[in-house]
């Protein structure tokens, strides 16, 4: 499934104008032992990497599959590369996302995180990406990727490494078709979280300068300490849309944060997800997953 541009041309158009939000369903090998925890499956219940992605694959299809879980409220959704190369009702997962709901795939294309250097964490390195960005544009007509560093502390130099390498990696996503989503994540228990915050939104204003017409990203960023920090980025002419990422933050503290954040809107994980259970019937599923999305839009207004 090449992507078609009548349809990137769509896409785009929803993803920068769109009311609604991000799903970001990207939980990988690290983080998803303790997502399966908390959506009610045991360690003990699946014997082996294959069988817990088995898991995975099956709440992430009851999410996508559920009723409320359409483009009236979600705008895109933030995929696994096994998610993408897995299907839903015999059709390939970005495929049907985008064709029965309506909803612009993403796909996380990061390898994890360095260790800590200079009160950061850049991306470790991500070999066969160029690979991946062809595979996933051109025969899984994806959009547009989703690559996270974490910053610590308020250091000059390391929040500049962090932003630096984001912008290498995003200009390879706009050389293979798509929209990268840019995400330096600041720590929410970071003692210097405002300081850094300002320290990032100058060093992303000087590199979206270097953009040329044409190469589009977006930013996801944790909801700063100080609301409208990032309305200026938002208004930048390349960057489609500014996302915030929940952080850790409960869905009801998260959303709240959000609010005070016009220009922001929310690409959450763990507050979509939040109180869903495996054996919870499909109703009731379905109701709490309903007011999970619809919260998160509320906020996103």
């Amino acid at each position: 499934m090449a992507q078609d541009k009548a349809v990137f041309a769509k896409q785009k158009d929803q993803m920068a104008t769109g009311k609604g939000f991000i799903a970001a369903l990207d939980q990988s090998g690290g983080s998803t032992p303790k997502a399966l925890l908390q959506y009610g499956v045991e360690e003990s219940e699946y014997n082996g990497e294959a069988e817990m992605f088995g898991e995975i694959h099956k709440m992430r299809t009851r999410i996508i599959t559920a009723p409320e879980f359409t483009s009236d409220k979600v705008l895109g959704a933030i995929l696994f590369e096994r998610t993408m190369r897995g299907e839903i009702d015999g059709i390939p997962t970005a495929q049907y996302l985008w064709e029965k709901r309506g909803v612009v795939p993403f796909l996380k294309i990061d390898k994890g995180l360095a260790d800590q250097e200079n009160g950061v964490q850049v991306m470790k390195p991500m070999p066969g990406l160029e690979d991946l960005l062809n595979d996933a544009a051109q025969n899984f007509g994806i959009f547009g990727t989703k690559e996270r560093s974490v910053i610590h502390e308020a250091n000059a130099d390391g929040i500049e490494a962090v932003v630096a390498q984001q912008f290498e990696v995003g200009r390879m996503v706009i050389a293979a078709g798509m929209v990268p989503i840019l995400e330096p994540e600041v720590n929410i228990h970071s003692e210097s979280k405002e300081e850094a915050e300002a320290l990032l939104e100058a060093s992303l204003a000087k590199h979206l300068d270097t953009l040329a017409e044409g190469e589009d990203v977006m930013i996801k960023l944790t909801i700063p300490s100080k609301p409208g920090l990032y309305d200026g980025l938002a208004d930048h002419p390349r960057v489609v849309r500014v996302v915030a990422l929940s952080g850790g933050y409960t869905t009801d503290d998260a959303c709240e944060r959000l609010s005070k954040n016009a220009k922001m809107i929310a690409s959450f994980s763990r507050a979509l997800a939040e109180g869903l259970s495996k054996k919870q019937s499909d109703d009731e599923f379905n109701a709490l997953l309903g007011s999970n999305i619809d919260k998160i839009y509320q906020a996103s207004l």
